[in-house]
C-alpha cells in the first residue's frame, strides 16, 4: 500500500512539472513575439505567437497578440481569424470585440460589425459605427436618428453630415437632403462627387442655377466630365436662361448620340419651355429629318409656331400631328407638350 501511494506522489509531481515546463515554454515563446512586435519585426513576432498557441491551445493572449501583428502585416483574415478564435476562448473579452468590430466595419461587412459592435463596451466610437453601418444596410429609419445625433455631437464632421444628407435622399425628403448637403460641402469643400450630388438635387428641385454652380464646382475638383455629366449641366444652363452654353453641351451631346429621339426631344422641350421657340424647333427639325412621320415632333414644332405668333400655321400643323398619332388628340386643348 505504501508503495502505491509513494508511486502516485511520484506521477503527480511528474504531471505537474510537466505542466509548468508547458506553460513556461509557451510564456517564453509569447515573451520573444512581444519583443519582436516591439522591434517592429512582426513576420517573427507571429511565428513565436504561434509556437506559443502551438503549445498552449487556449492561450487567449497569445490570439491577441498575433491578431496584432497580422493586422501591421495587412493580413486581415489572419487576424479575424485570431481575434476570432480569442473570442470563442474567452466571449467577454472586450480587445477582441473591438478588434473584430472596427475589422468588420473598415472590410464593409456592415451587420456583422452591427451585431459586434452592439457587445462593445470599450468602443468610444460605437454610435458613429452604429449609425454608418444602419445606413449602408439601407436601414434609413434607424440611420436618422443615430446620424443625427452625432452630426449634433460632431457638428463639423463633414463625412457624417454627408451621410445625412445622403440618408434624407434616400428616404425621399430631398428638401432636408439639399439642407445637410449644403453644410457637407461647406464643411469639406474638396469633394467633387458631393458637390455633383448637389447638382443633382437643385435640378431635380428646379433650382437650376444653382445647379449650375454645383456642378460647374464639381468639375473644377475633378468629376469626369462625361456624357451624363454634360447632360444634366446643360440643361441647367437651359432652364436657367444660359442659352449659349446649354445649346453648346447639348449638341455636341447630339452629335455624339444622333439616334437617340428622346434626348433630342427632351431637348427641344427644354428649349421650349425656357420659351426659345426657334431653339426648340431646330430639334424638332431633328427628329422630323429622322421620321417625317414622327407625330409627337410634328406636334410640338406646331405649338412653337403658335408660341411666335403663327397661330394658324402652328394649329394646322398639329392637326397633322393628330391625323399621323391620334392619341395627341387629347393635348389640343391643353396646348401642352407630348409626354407632359
Amino acid at each position: 500500500m505504501k508503495k502505491g501511494l509513494t508511486f502516485l506522489i511520484a506521477v503527480a509531481i511528474t504531471v505537474t512539472g510537466f505542466a509548468a515546463q508547458h506553460n513556461d515554454s509557451s510564456l517564453f515563446y509569447f515573451q520573444k513575439g512581444l519583443e519582436e512586435k516591439k522591434a517592429k519585426r512582426y513576420l517573427v513576432a507571429s511565428d513565436h505567437f504561434t509556437k506559443a498557441i502551438e503549445i498552449n491551445t487556449a492561450y487567449v493572449d497569445a490570439y491577441i497578440e498575433k491578431g496584432y501583428t497580422n493586422n501591421e502585416m495587412r493580413r486581415t483574415d489572419a487576424a479575424k481569424a485570431d481575434f476570432t478564435k480569442a473570442l470563442e476562448l474567452d466571449p467577454k473579452n472586450e480587445t477582441a470585440i473591438k478588434e473584430l468590430t472596427n475589422i468588420y466595419f473598415n472590410y464593409r461587412q456592415f451587420q456583422q460589425a452591427l451585431d459586434m459592435v452592439q457587445k462593445c463596451k470599450t468602443c468610444t466610437d460605437k454610435d458613429r459605427i452604429s449609425a454608418l453601418s444602419y445606413y449602408n444596410l439601407e436601414d434609413y429609419g434607424k440611420a436618422e436618428k443615430l446620424l443625427m445625433a452625432q452630426v449634433n455631437k460632431n457638428p463639423k464632421d463633414a463625412e457624417l453630415t454627408y451621410t445625412l444628407a445622403s440618408n434624407y435622399l434616400a428616404m425621399g425628403f430631398e428638401p432636408k437632403a439639399i439642407t445637410w448637403y449644403e453644410k457637407a460641402v461647406l464643411l469639406d469643400d474638396k469633394k467633387s462627387k458631393w458637390f455633383f450630388e448637389l447638382g443633382l438635387l437643385y435640378s431635380n428641385t428646379n433650382s437650376f442655377k444653382k445647379a449650375v454652380v454645383a456642378y460647374t464646382k464639381a468639375a473644377e475638383l475633378g468629376f469626369i466630365r462625361g456624357n451624363d455629366f454634360n447632360e444634366n449641366l446643360g440643361f441647367a444652363y437651359v432652364y436657367s436662361g444660359d442659352f449659349d452654353n446649354g445649346d453648346k453641351l447639348l449638341s455636341d451631346l447630339v452629335r455624339r448620340r444622333p439616334g437617340d429621339k428622346e434626348l433630342i426631344r427632351d431637348v427641344a422641350t427644354a428649349f421650349y419651355e425656357s420659351k426659345n421657340y426657334d431653339k426648340a424647333l431646330e430639334f424638332c427639325q431633328m427628329l422630323l429629318e429622322m421620321d417625317m412621320k414622327d407625330g409627337k415632333a410634328l406636334y410640338q414644332a406646331g405649338l412653337c409656331f403658335q408660341k411666335k405668333g403663327m397661330v394658324e400655321r402652328g394649329m394646322q400643323m398639329c392637326d397633322k400631328a393628330i391625323e399621323l398619332d391620334p392619341s395627341l388628340a387629347s393635348l389640343k386643348s391643353k396646348k401642352s407638350l407630348p409626354g407632359m
